[in-house]
């Protein structure tokens, strides 16, 4: 009999802890989704990725080399991906930094972006994502864009 209680409250506690992901793989998760969904050319998945209020700029160079906030909507953006090709957009990160509070994460990731299989571009993403009532959301997203300087 005791026996047969160790190995129930064993795997009942397998089947609650050891296949359950923990919170910063949820947040991986979500941020690997939003560049799949590119990858693939999805825009319904990229688009799930995102929180309804979501924010996206990039800081880019103006001609004078100062830097500015360029504002980008996700419906943009979403249509963007859904116009170019399957494998077209392939964007590879490394997570440096993930930190959490709560239902609140920052994640940041540098990258280097390749189009249609050419470099185009690296820089660095920080994403804030909020835990809402279906699942971790990006919030926002801010990146860097440059060319060179870049570790490939």
């Amino acid at each position: 009999m005791k026996k047969i209680i160790v190995i129930t409250v064993g795997t009942f506690l397998f089947v609650i802890y050891g296949h359950s992901q923990t919170t910063t793989d949820s947040i991986k998760a979500t941020v690997n989704q939003m560049f799949l969904a590119m990858k693939n050319s999805d825009g319904q998945m990229l688009q799930s990725s995102f929180s309804d209020s979501a924010i996206l700029q990039t800081i880019i160079k103006n001609k004078s080399g100062i830097a500015t906030v360029k504002n980008e909507s996700v419906a943009d953006f979403v249509g963007q991906i859904n116009k170019i090709g399957k494998g077209d957009a392939d964007e590879r990160i490394q997570f440096d930094l993930i930190k959490i509070d709560g239902d609140l994460a920052i994640v940041w990731t540098p990258y280097q972006f390749y189009y249609k299989g050419n470099f185009s571009h690296c820089g660095v993403n920080s994403f804030h994502l909020v835990r809402l009532a279906n699942g971790w959301k990006i919030q926002y997203l801010i990146d860097t864009r440059r060319k060179n300087a870049c570790v490939e």
